[in-house]
């Protein structure tokens, strides 16, 4: 089974582009959310987790992702402690994912992918670009986020540019019409080079 990493920076639309691979028929393993999914059913991260921020990290047995949020996006030695605590999981959790699908090739959706080196475990790599401006108004509108908080977040991303050097593909995502058009042009070419 192929790999192909999916990532982009925020508010680009890596979810929309993994959903247009979905419909045509790529199982699509979407990293954050198995994250976020592990953070509450592990004992072992939440011991983890709690032992990095204290107690607030949990209210009433769930993760307290505002808290967190607030922590990690002002102190990246925060964030990088905790991506140590729940990436290795992740990863392992792919892992058994990966064994139970039956296509030519599978989708990693990662926000970092490029930043955390997880790119290299990928047989091909996908960047989902769109313009800082158009980014930023898709995160406040999705999230009821403010330009400040959005902007620590991207602060805290790579570059487009800086992520186009290790990608195998782009795909612009400005226009859903277009952007469908890019997502089955760059599956055909996939296929045509793991045939």
């Amino acid at each position: 089974m192929k790999i192909v990493g999916l990532t982009g920076g925020i508010g680009s639309g890596k979810t929309t582009v993994a959903n247009m691979f979905t419909a045509l028929g790529i199982p699509v393993y979407i990293a954050d959310v198995e994250a976020k999914a592990l953070m509450n059913r592990s004992k072992v991260i939440k011991r983890k987790l709690i032992a990095l921020f204290g107690d607030y990290a949990y209210k009433d047995e769930v993760l307290n992702k505002p808290f967190i949020a607030n922590k990690i996006f002002t102190n990246a030695d925060l964030l990088s402690k905790m991506n140590a605590i729940v990436h290795p999981k992740v990863a392992s959790h792919f892992m058994r994912w990966i064994k139970k699908q039956d296509a030519d090739y599978c989708i990693k959706e990662a926000a970092i992918l490029f930043e955390n080196g997880s790119y290299k475990q990928c047989d091909f790599n996908i960047l989902v670009t769109a313009p800082e401006s158009i980014r930023i108004k898709r995160v406040i509108q999705r999230d009821n986020s403010t330009e400040q908080k959005v902007n620590s977040i991207i602060k805290n991303q790579w570059s487009d540019n800086k992520k186009i050097e290790l990608a195998d593909y782009v795909i612009e995502n400005i226009e859903i019409s277009d952007t469908k058009k890019q997502v089955l042009k760059t599956h055909k070419k996939i296929l045509k080079r793991l045939n």
